[in-house]
């Protein structure tokens, strides 16, 4: 790998697939040398001789050399792109390029992807283009006299992007047809048309964007006339198709197909949604298809829940998803969109959120809509369905496209990857780990299914949601909390409504305790105490700093730090006020800034930002477990090979498979074949190696006549059998740090709203009643708390249910709270952070605590992280005491020895957490 290729993989922050694509392409140019003038054949020879390059590549299908790279949608084509024109500059000194866009839509992508200074530019990060940026000749500018001769006189790189109708136009047939592109016509200032202007240039690349799209004919010849010396293809499907008939192409020299980047994580995750036990038996048609629309909605709606939980508790955008609807005909569509907007459809709530995508439609009609689809990621475009038959190929870049509905015969294997590669885009650039925001959901019908199943065949992974037989889903809610602080201080924004239509929860059996009241009664109080938790939360550490105060909440009541702090509030309140009755100014403003700041130490428990990492070697591993090895009833196999010695009558019968010397332990048989996985080791591990072997042999012997048998199955069958251990092992891998590194830093974590999944219309219950339905608890709502920071809370198990009752009937306890997503940074490994459960001030001291069911006190995951939570709590404990605050500590705690007969400091005097 070249040097060039190690620093613009690394710039350009290249995933696997695209940094394998640019290793590729310097092997290329290292080896066949393509060049203006080379011979294809000779080229090609050579390109086939490299390793790596499959034995699929038989043809450039041009006249000139031309590579493909099929790289699924999602991966990252367009920075491909820019990667190898940084490589071919930097390398071979390449300076013209020529990008080949299919349509209008990709055009103006293209060239907004090219322009410095854009979210998405190509070249971000490439140092050679730092101070002077590659010129952009685009179809709109190239007539641009000064620009043109400007560039022609200097040495920069120049890439050009043109779509390729413009181009085609008087190529057809070789022959100048009467109507000819601009981009062919004779230009003054050059002498020439720039057509010809760029067929002169000797180091010209082309690089076609949707590759497939320029096999016809007018396309072909285009591109042919302008000689370059290399053509770079990109596309997600490499493969022409007439009727069903499907050609692949024979210029593959990578391929990264869709399987492989659902697999790598790279996109969503496709699920497959039905219904239990449904035969769509004795339906119309239209019956059908209300159903799957149904169905598509109300899996709309609880994606919608789940983006804005999601996006609360991790603080980031909030994505708004929405539908797409295959029709069959632009008849079909019409018809859909009347369903879909009618009154009797789910209350015509969507009446206004639809608009439909055909070829039929033109002018004004058609720009609406495209305007519409090209914003459809914006929170402001109302639209949440999109109606379309056969339009939305490529170039329309989408990630919150998280449903489809086909309701058309899905007979070409490009167009069903096409159509689902719409919504496998990644909002936040890689999955985040849950489930309903990792995922997109295809509504299934027979003639898709046929297609998911062929997928699948191929290599494609699909996860199955099932219904209720009535096609019912329990209707979900975001429930957003506000911690009590902001309740105080009337800073709380509206709740979000449970899902219109949703049927309303049953209330709880017994009421909960109303929410705290603002202690400021003006719009104007209510501004300078919100402007003063803000103060505190993000410039207390500076002014402190400053006035040379101890870095403590304590040091907040400091007369010259409210004095700093009322200056803040003033400055920060003056701008904004608007001269109406009660929003002035308090007069004694002063008296709010010291009330907001007894409200904030009185119901917030300060975190320091203590950041724990792993550091030194990693131990990483696999726990002792049972293996499931039912249903495996593997038989031994006849085939064997005689060896007869010729020096000699000794003769032995071997297995055809057997790979090696026999072994003397049939246990080594599965140990050995184990150790080919790349992430076992026989010296870290051997004793679970050879306990998960034994399981295996003792699992042959339960139902093979003899270790005869059973050696034989060890070695025919030894890669299945290993893939199978293996696979299971890794369900219990372990990961843990030698030791750990701690940085801490001044100032204090904020208290941010939290938000939760709840069944529509669930309300909050007394958190001291008991819960029956012990399995259902993550679905219910709590609150009734006088000492939680927050007003509502959830819990995962009963045992901590009874934890908070535990912390609210002990008089020690001052205040205590369930911290959300990203309060602490305690890393216990390289890639995984740790959140305890509970946060507890004591009168002397702060806990955090983890209740854990009894069976898991010992398990190296929970053991990992109550080492990393103990360091944070001893660094933690240095710097609050060194302040005059209080120290912290941890408690691992079984689930059952939590009963409201327990104390605070019993459990502590108990189950406190220490480093060996």
């Amino acid at each position: 790998m070249s040097r060039q290729v190690k620093s613009i993989a690394s710039r350009l922050s290249l995933r696997p697939p695209q940094q394998h694509s640019l290793e590729l392409l310097d092997e290329v140019m290292a080896h066949a040398k393509p060049h203006r003038g080379a011979a294809p054949a000779d080229v090609l020879a050579a390109i086939r001789a490299l390793d790596g390059v499959p034995d699929t590549f038989e043809d450039f299908e041009r006249d000139f050399p031309s590579l493909c790279f099929a790289l699924a949608t999602g991966v990252g084509k367009t920075r491909l792109m820019g990667a190898f024109i940084a490589y071919l500059h930097a390398e071979h000194g390449v300076r013209n390029f020529f990008v080949l866009a299919p349509n209008l839509t990709i055009y103006n992508k293209l060239i907004t992807d090219f322009t410095p200074n854009t979210p998405k530019y190509v070249f971000q990060g490439i140092a050679d283009f730092a101070v002077r940026s590659p010129a952009l000749i685009t179809g709109d500018n190239f007539e641009d006299r000064p620009q043109a001769m400007e560039l022609f006189q200097r040495d920069d790189v120049v890439v050009n992007v043109f779509n390729v109708s413009k181009i085609a136009m008087g190529a057809r047939g070789g022959r100048e047809t009467k109507v000819l592109g601009r981009v062919r016509r004779m230009s003054e200032y050059l002498g020439q048309s720039y057509f010809d202007y760029l067929a002169e240039q000797k180091d010209l690349v082309v690089l076609m964007d949707e590759a497939h799209r320029y096999r016809a004919d007018a396309s072909m010849e285009a591109i042919e006339q302008l000689r370059p010396m290399l053509g770079l293809e990109l596309t997600a499907t490499p493969q022409t198709e007439s009727g069903k008939t499907s050609v692949r192409f024979r210029n593959v020299v990578y391929d990264y197909n869709l399987a492989a980047a659902m697999r790598d994580g790279f996109v969503k995750e496709p699920a497959v949604a039905t219904r239990k036990d449904f035969t769509g038996n004795g339906l119309t048609s239209a019956q059908l298809e209300r159903l799957k629309l149904e169905d598509g909605i109300r899996l709309h709606e609880e994606t919608k829940v789940a983006l804005k939980v999601y996006a609360t508790n991790a603080g980031v955008k909030v994505v708004k998803p929405f539908v797409l609807v295959v029709a069959r005909d632009t008849t079909h569509a019409d018809e859909l969109v009347q369903v879909l907007q009618d009154q009797q459809f789910f209350e015509g709530r969507y009446k206004d959120k639809v608009i439909q995508v055909h070829s039929g439609q033109s002018g004004s009609e058609k720009d609406d809509v495209v305007e519409q689809l090209l914003t459809v990621e914006r929170p402001d475009n109302p639209v949440e369905i999109v109606v379309h038959v056969n339009m939305l190929k490529e170039g329309w870049d989408v990630t919150n496209l998280y449903t489809i509905v086909p309701l058309r015969a899905a007979d070409s294997r490009t167009l069903v990857e096409q159509s689902i590669g719409r919504g496998l885009r990644l909002p936040y650039g890689k999955r985040v780990g849950v489930h309903a925001v990792d995922r997109l959901t295809i509504v299934a019908h027979d003639n898709f299914q046929a297609i998911v199943d062929e997928a699948r065949r191929g290599g494609y992974s699909f996860s199955e949601i099932r219904l209720e037989k009535d096609g019912t889903t329990k209707p979900q809610q975001a429930v957003v909390v506000q911690p009590t602080l902001d309740h105080l201080i009337g800073a709380v924004e509206p709740q979000p409504e449970a899902p219109e239509g949703a049927a309303p929860a049953p209330a709880p059996s017994t009421p909960t305790a109303p929410k705290p009241r603002p202690q400021f009664t003006t719009p104007g109080q209510q501004a300078a105490a919100k402007a003063t938790i803000d103060a505190i939360q993000k410039r207390a550490p500076g002014i402190l700093r400053d006035l040379g105060k101890p870095q403590t909440p304590a040091s907040l009541r400091d007369p010259e730090v409210q004095a700093k702090i009322t200056e803040v509030v003033r400055d920060e309140v003056e701008g904004k006020q608007v001269s109406l009755p009660g929003y002035e100014i308090p007069d004694q403003l002063p008296d709010v800034v010291a009330e907001a700041t007894e409200l904030y130490l009185q119901h917030s428990i300060p975190i320091p930002r203590v950041v724990v990492l792993p550091v030194g070697k990693h131990h990483v591993g696999f726990r002792r477990f049972d293996l499931d090895m039912g249903g495996i009833r593997l038989n031994p196999v006849a085939h064997e090979i005689l060896v007869q010695h010729l020096n000699s009558e000794h003769r032995e019968t071997i297995g055809a498979l057997t790979g090696g010397h026999e072994e003397e332990r049939l246990e080594d048989y599965v140990v050995r074949g184990l150790l080919d996985f790349d992430d076992v080791s026989y010296d870290d591990q051997a004793d679970v190696l050879y306990d998960l072997a034994a399981q295996v042999v003792k699992h042959l012997r339960g139902y093979l006549s003899s270790d005869d048998d059973v050696r034989n199955v060890l070695i025919f069958h030894q890669r299945r059998l290993t893939e199978l251990v293996h696979a299971q092992m890794r369900e219990h891998a372990f990961e843990e740090a030698a030791d750990f590194e701690v940085q801490v830093s001044h100032g204090f974590e904020d208290l941010k709203p939290q938000a939760f999944h709840a069944p529509a219309g669930e309300l909050p219950r007394d958190f001291r009643t008991p819960v029956t339905d012990k399995l259902n608890i993550r679905n219910m709502l709590f609150g009734g708390f006088e000492h939680c920071l927050y007003p509502v809370a959830k819990f995962d198990s009963d045992s901590e249910r009874r934890f908070a009752c535990v912390l609210e009937a002990d008089p020690t306890v001052q205040k205590w709270t369930k911290p959300g997503k990203n309060a602490f940074r305690i890393r216990y490994t390289q890639d995984d952070n740790y959140e305890p459960d509970f946060v507890v001030e004591t009168e002397t001291e702060k806990l955090l605590c983890e209740p854990k069911r009894s069976d898991q006190m010992q398990d190296k995951a929970v053991l990992a992280k109550a080492k990393a939570a103990a360091i944070w709590c001893a660094r933690a404990s240095e710097f609050e005491v060194e302040h005059g605050g209080k120290p912290w500590r941890y408690l691992l705690i079984p689930h059952d020895a939590i009963t409201e007969s327990m104390s605070v400091a019993g459990l502590a005097k108990a189950y406190t957490f220490k480093v060996e």
